[in-house]
């Protein structure tokens, strides 16, 4: 017996409910006549069909706000890896475990043949094994890890696999660390521009935890890494070419003043002896210009041996570096330094180079600008502090009516930022300029 043109019309009643709202599943009414044991039997299965589609949808919803997370992750993962510009390894392996579980995690350089640990995440015995390197002589170990667009994944690393047992002789010596305590393993490598860089090895001490799915995501952090890679071997070119173009240009600078005091120097002590048989007075004040011409000079050839060798920047006491350059300002200026220090203390490098530049640049804006007639220098150090105080009473200058880039002062500015400084310059037109450089060591 066929179904009645009431099932019919229930039948119609749900299909037209679910094409006004495909999102939400019909609700079979309760039945409003006797049904026949076959419109029960369909109207089961319909419910049951229902019921299947409900659950289905739902699983489709939580997927696609699994998938909406993930890909909000990799953008944020993305932006993070594209903005940094100094090369800093650790946070590679930090983003990726934003999307992969791991237990165990490592960056390696390519150099020659050889993985280099960058940076290592996982048990303390891994990170005090930390650097260790991978030998990639034979044709096999290039071929399985430098593929540019292959990862391979390992379910358990103590299989009989043939991948597995590679990794184990791969991973001997310092490096056998890697695999303890761990079951599942992946190697991704890092490639940018048909070059590949070097790689990431994650691990897991589940069996099995890396899926294909796993593989993609970490390709694609993987992918940015590289180019971020890129990006800081870039930057730091760009920063050695800057620097030498620097010490190039301060190098001639300090040349020229040197000639301007030794020639200055040979004509007073070409005229001094008629000057003093004529009058000793004179005689006395040439020969102390004389004095403060040669002692510039002096001064004016160390500044020149320390361009020429930075190292001495970073070898020498700070106080001894602002004392040459007070120095030399004074001999190829006449304008006298009152250098104070006070306390004791010992910068970083990149802190202590900062330090000399930044008084070396305040030094020579005093010259050309300033038409001071003293100079005020005060060094303090203080427990984590370094302060360095640089004060003209010269005729000063509108801070608000100064151009972009005048008087170096983005460069000062620059400087001070790379180092975690603060940099303040005040003047007053009429009453001199006062740089202040303050840095304080902030616990790591």
């Amino acid at each position: 017996m066929p179904p009645s043109s009431d099932f019919y019309t229930l039948l119609s009643n749900l299909f037209h409910q679910m094409v006004r709202t495909p999102d939400v599943l019909p609700v079979i009414p309760q039945k409003q006549w006797r049904m026949s044991s076959q419109e029960q039997l369909l109207l089961k299965d319909l419910q049951a069909a229902l019921m299947a589609l409900e659950a289905h949808n739902q699983e489709r919803q939580l997927q696609m706000a699994a998938r909406k997370r993930e890909q909000a992750t990799l953008l944020a993962v993305s932006q993070t890896l594209a903005s940094a510009l100094e090369l800093k390894p650790g946070l590679i392996l930090d983003q990726l475990g934003v999307i992969i579980d791991y237990t165990h995690a490592a960056l390696f350089s390519l150099e020659d043949h050889t993985l280099v640990t960058l940076a290592v995440r996982g048990p303390q015995r891994l990170q005090e094994a930390v650097p260790f390197r991978i030998q990639l002589n034979d044709p096999e170990s290039q071929a399985v890890l430098l593929n540019e667009q292959q990862p391979q994944r390992i379910a358990d690393v103590w299989s009989d696999h043939p991948t597995a047992k590679f990794l184990r002789s791969l991973l001997n010596d310092h490096a056998a660390v890697m695999l303890e305590g761990v079951k599942a393993w992946m190697w991704v490598p890092l490639a940018a521009k048909g070059r590949v860089m070097g790689g990431i090895g994650v691990a897991n001490d589940k069996p099995g935890s890396f899926t294909a799915h796993h593989a993609d995501l970490a390709l694609i952090v993987a992918n940015q890494a590289a180019i971020t890679l890129v990006n800081a071997q870039l930057y730091e070119q760009a920063q050695t070419l800057a620097t030498l173009q620097e010490r190039q240009r301060l190098a001639q600078n300090l040349h020229d003043a040197v000639n301007q005091s030794l020639f200055s120097a040979s004509l007073i002590a070409e005229v001094l002896p008629r000057v003093w048989e004529r009058n000793p007075d004179e005689g006395r004040q040439s020969l102390e210009e004389l004095r403060r011409l040669t002692r510039g000079a002096i001064a004016e050839m160390r500044g020149l041996l320390v361009e020429l060798q930075p190292l001495v920047i970073t070898d020498s006491d700070l106080g001894d570096l602002l004392r040459q350059l007070s120095d030399a300002f004074t001999g190829r200026t006449n304008v006298p330094v009152a250098l104070t220090i006070t306390g004791k203390g010992t910068l970083p490098t990149d802190v202590q180079v900062a330090f000399y530049r930044l008084c070396q640049e305040g030094l020579n804006n005093i010259a050309k600008h300033a038409r001071a007639s003293q100079v005020i220098m005060k060094l303090r150090y203080e427990a984590g502090l370094a302060e360095l105080t640089i004060h003209d009473d010269g005729r000063g200058f509108d801070p608000t009516q100064v151009p972009p880039g005048h008087y170096g002062l983005n460069i000062m500015q620059e400087r001070a930022k790379a180092i975690g400084a603060l940099l303040s310059i005040t003047s007053q037109v009429g009453h001199g300029t006062e740089i202040n450089i303050s840095w304080m060591n902030s616990p790591q």
